[in-house]
């Protein structure tokens, strides 16, 4: 039994990695994710990214506890790769990295990462351990209110590795773009791949070394 247990069906605080706090109650508790609803929407939020969780104290929030839940099991217990595999072909929010979500959805989960196609990035690659929160779209909304024509939702026939790290391997030589190109020392040319360290040519010809481990996204261009 999960130590955050006696918070179920109570308004609780929580504040996530990033600095970002979240009101709201808790709805179930996995093994590694906690589900909470903040009286719009569902947020899906992994233990790992979790730094605190207490008692709510504003009397003035009132949630309701509402009456379905937007990802449906049917097994007893949740955790975070069940959450992901049931979120395939959902849309969804995802917050990986900086103060930007990303809207799009799942297509494929691998090992350590997964395949998030968003309109604005198209194909992107997403370690798992950076993921902060899920948030699925309500079942009227599309992002960015485009048509079934223009954002369908279609399954990904791309040959992927099993592992973030042998998916980069792949892309060496390509021009790359990493955390969503907020920082022109994460947009270049995969050079090379060598013992978690990423080797990239960026503008001017300068070369920057970047630790694999601390990528949260990659697209290309």
């Amino acid at each position: 039994m999960s130590i955050y247990n006696r918070f179920i069906g109570e308004t609780v605080e929580l504040l996530i990695s990033g600095k970002k706090s979240i009101t709201g109650i808790v709805i179930d508790i996995g093994s590694d994710i906690i589900v909470v609803y903040d009286g719009e929407q569902f947020i899906y939020i992994p233990k790992m990214h979790i730094h605190l969780i207490s008692n709510h104290t504003d009397n003035e929030t009132e949630i309701e506890t509402p009456k379905s839940m937007p990802i449906n099991f049917e097994e007893e217990t949740i955790s975070f790769r069940k959450i992901l595999m049931n979120a395939k072909g959902l849309f969804s929010e995802v917050f990986i990295t900086s103060n930007q979500s990303i809207h799009g959805y799942i297509t494929n989960i691998m090992n350590d990462y997964f395949i998030f196609y968003s309109p604005v990035y198209k194909m992107m690659l997403i370690p798992m351990q950076h993921l902060k929160w899920l948030i699925p779209y309500k079942e009227s909304e599309r992002p960015y209110t485009l048509s079934n024509e223009e954002l369908p939702l279609v399954p990904f026939n791309m040959t992927l590795a099993r592992t973030f790290t042998e998916q980069c391997k792949k892309y060496e030589g390509k021009l790359v773009i990493f955390d969503l190109g907020k920082d022109p020392n994460k947009i270049g040319k995969l050079v090379k791949m060598d013992n978690g360290q990423l080797q990239l040519t960026i503008e001017r010809n300068k070369n920057v070394f970047l630790n694999i481990q601390h990528i949260k996204t990659l697209h290309l261009p």
